[in-house]
């Protein structure tokens, strides 16, 4: 019996799934220029055939999981406009973001994808980049929370600078050390940034 409409679009949708995996994992570990269409096929379980029916390229695939990351930081660009306060703001989300790379989640990929991207900007520094919309709304929080006395004095955007760097230190670190990476506490990721000052 053959498939029908809905059951094709599942099956193209679960391939697509293992192919952007496959191409995450392996970016992260290998970066994007060592890994091939081969590898990236063959970490998916699939022919390189069906990557190219998918994709016209590895950089065709590389800008789908691009466009994927840039949604996923508009989500977290909405996360810092709320009316929260920006200490529980920043905590809330240094929470979610340390929980994600413990499980070597979502954001986790996020991240090293993003990095992938600034080495490959080399080719196109005029092209804006997608964490440059982060570091300007995560600058834009802490000087809120620092005209509150929630957040030490400073220069805003170097402490948002300092602020995503870490984040993205700590998920590269937990892909390279894997079951002996150990997860810094709220308060140690927080501590350059909390005002403990009266």
């Amino acid at each position: 019996m053959p498939r029908s409409k809905a059951q094709f679009e599942a099956l193209r949708t679960a391939t697509r799934d293992k192919i952007h995996s496959a191409a995450i994992r392996l970016f992260m570990q290998k970066g994007f220029g060592a890994s091939s269409v081969q590898d990236i096929a063959s970490s998916a379980g699939i022919s390189a055939g069906l990557l190219y029916r998918h994709y016209k390229s590895k950089e065709d695939l590389f800008s789908a999981l691009v466009a994927q990351a840039t949604d996923s930081m508009d989500e977290l660009i909405r996360w810092l406009q709320t009316d929260a306060q920006p200490i529980d703001i920043m905590g809330g989300l240094t929470l979610e973001i340390l929980d994600d790379i413990v499980k070597d989640g979502h954001f986790a990929q996020l991240l090293m994808l993003l990095n992938q991207l600034l080495i490959q900007q080399d080719e196109h520094p005029q092209d804006a980049h997608p964490q440059e919309a982060l570091l300007r709304e995560t600058a834009r929080l802490i000087g809120k929370g620092q005209s509150l006395g929630q957040f030490r004095q400073g220069n805003a955007m170097e402490m948002a600078v300092c602020y995503v760097a870490a984040m993205g230190g700590l998920a590269q670190m937990k892909l390279t050390l894997k079951e002996r990476f150990v997860m810094p506490s709220l308060d140690t990721v927080m501590a350059f940034l909390v005002n403990h000052e009266p």
